[in-house]
């Protein structure tokens, strides 16, 4: 039998998502606590390997077992193994053609700001802070540039593996909400480090540092140095995971909302 699950998780005391050697990983945490549940060994696949520091309020794994539970039990007795920063949302049996990282069709990003003049305490591992004022008007007006299909080399990591750079982004909206400022971006597949790297480019915008157009400028140069900081992991929540109504997923976006 194949499995999907809805994966949350407080990414801040982890590694990243990936099983490491000399590291905690949430990958390593879920397989085991699934593996108690199953009674023998289970490898989980993800829709998306978030970096360190990283949240998930609407990750998506599959795995395949011989065990026979209900989803009720796959669900509350893998998050009875689990760390306090990890729980199951919830688990059903899906058809074996399932993947739960090459069926996807679209992820949807949040990104969240504190915007005050004291860094945080409560919300450290949880928001990215910027001091100075944003213009939050500006940072959307910036941002309209990067909606639809482009080459997004200005904003992907060094390392980032992907052969082809090109990437649909099909909404991307800001908005403020008193000390906090949401950046909400969806597309068909995401490059490494793209949304913390267009977060630390709007940035600059927001603060004055950069006119609008810069964005547009660093994005047409396709070259990762002319463009701005790669944001604090801190703010990035993956908040849901698209894949075609044939497999019946649960498909709801799942936003932080910290005010």
């Amino acid at each position: 039998m194949r499995i999907a699950m809805g994966i949350e998780y407080d990414g801040s005391p982890f590694s990243g998502w990936q099983r490491q050697l000399h590291a905690s990983g949430i990958q390593e945490a879920l397989e085991r606590a699934l593996s108690r549940v199953a009674d023998h060994p289970v490898a989980v696949v993800c829709a998306g390997r978030t970096d360190a520091g990283v949240h998930a309020t609407a990750q998506v794994v599959h795995f395949d077992t011989d065990a026979r539970r209900d989803m009720r039990a796959w669900m509350l007795g893998t998050t009875c193994n689990l760390p306090p920063e990890v729980c199951v949302t919830w688990a059903q049996p899906v058809a074996e053609d399932f993947h739960a990282r090459f069926s996807a069709v679209g992820r949807q990003y949040r990104y969240i700001i504190l915007n005050r003049t004291v860094r945080p305490s409560l919300l450290r591992h949880r928001v990215c802070w910027e001091h100075a004022p944003l213009d939050a008007a500006r940072m959307a007006e910036a941002s309209r540039c990067l909606i639809g299909t482009h080459d997004f080399s200005s904003f992907r990591a060094q390392g980032c593996q992907a052969k082809n750079p090109l990437r649909e982004v099909t909404s991307l909206e800001i908005h403020r909400h008193g000390e906090f400022i949401y950046l909400d971006i969806a597309a068909n597949a995401f490059l490494h480090h793209m949304v913390r790297n267009i977060a630390g480019t709007l940035l600059a915008v927001g603060r004055g540092d950069q006119h609008v157009e810069w964005v547009r400028n660093v994005l047409e140069a396709r070259n990762r140095t002319v463009g701005g900081i790669t944001a604090s992991a801190a703010g990035l929540y993956l908040v849901q995971v698209r894949y075609p109504e044939q497999f019946g997923v649960p498909q709801v976006v799942q936003l932080p909302c910290l005010g």
